[in-house]
């Protein structure tokens, strides 16, 4: 009988486990590493105007503390190593220059900081900290225990593909950075992942659909709202402009933001 109850209670325990690490994220809470992977894979099968490379993810909490880091493909060399570190600084770019009642994406820096315009030098403000992200043995890399879970990796990074985290109750709760394609690929691909998420309620932003939506509105005049992104592709920006339909954010019509 004592054997049936410990296989009983084991059964139990390990279902519970397995419905916990497939559930959605929940409200208020940011994903796990299970979680962010399976939206990041779903994401990258789609079209998103870009070359169609795996991706790295990185979320970080209100801190700017590292909470999961994951890569699409099946091994991590089938990612621009390169792409895990940027993946960070910019979700810790996103959570750093967001507020709770304005959203900025990375995407929404560049024009700011560039030579002669309001935010120039801020790349420059917060550097990362290498000896986070290079540190550890490689075999870990993107797994549950990346060595730079639960570490401030720090850094500035303004293009496209870092955005805020914002719960259904519209608390800012952390930020999402995804790299490893065009720079303009890599913000669709971290709308979308947010999206799937359930984290992107978001209250305002500078986009003129009043989010962080990516702004395509460089000319040689310099870009008309200060926010301006430069153009990849023209499958990229298409895809861009239909994010607020076909990936609207949170549930509130864009007039109540």
């Amino acid at each position: 009988m004592k054997s049936y109850l410990t296989i009983l209670k084991y059964t139990l325990v390990t279902a519970l486990l397995t419905l916990l690490s497939s559930a959605p994220a929940l409200a208020g809470s940011l994903p796990s590493h299970t979680q962010l992977q399976s939206a990041l894979r779903e994401v990258v099968a789609e079209d998103n105007g870009g070359f169609g490379f795996n991706m790295w993810a990185t979320v970080v909490d209100r801190d700017g503390v590292v909470q999961a880091v994951v890569f699409s493909g099946e091994e991590r060399g089938q990612q621009w190593p390169g792409s895990r570190a940027i993946s960070a600084q910019k979700a810790n770019t996103a959570n750093a220059f967001s507020l709770p009642e304005n959203a900025l994406s990375t995407a929404n820096l560049f024009w700011a900081v560039q030579p002669g315009n309001s935010l120039y030098g801020l790349q420059a403000s917060n550097p990362v900290n290498p000896e986070i992200i290079y540190r550890g043995p490689s075999r870990k890399i993107g797994t549950k225990n990346d060595p730079m879970v639960d570490e401030k990796v720090g850094g500035v990074n303004v293009f496209g593909g870092g955005l805020p985290l914002y719960d259904s109750d519209r608390n800012l709760v952390g930020a999402l950075g995804v790299s490893g394609d065009r720079s303009c690929a890599d913000h669709n691909i971290a709308w979308k992942v947010r999206h799937n998420l359930d984290l992107d309620e978001i209250p305002g932003g500078v986009s003129p659909t009043g989010d962080d939506n990516i702004v395509y509105d460089i000319s040689n005049n310099g870009s008309a709202s200060g926010w301006g992104h430069p153009e990849c592709t023209s499958g990229t920006s298409e895809v861009a402009q239909s994010l607020p339909n076909t990936h609207p954010v949170g549930s509130a019509e864009v007039g109540d933001r």
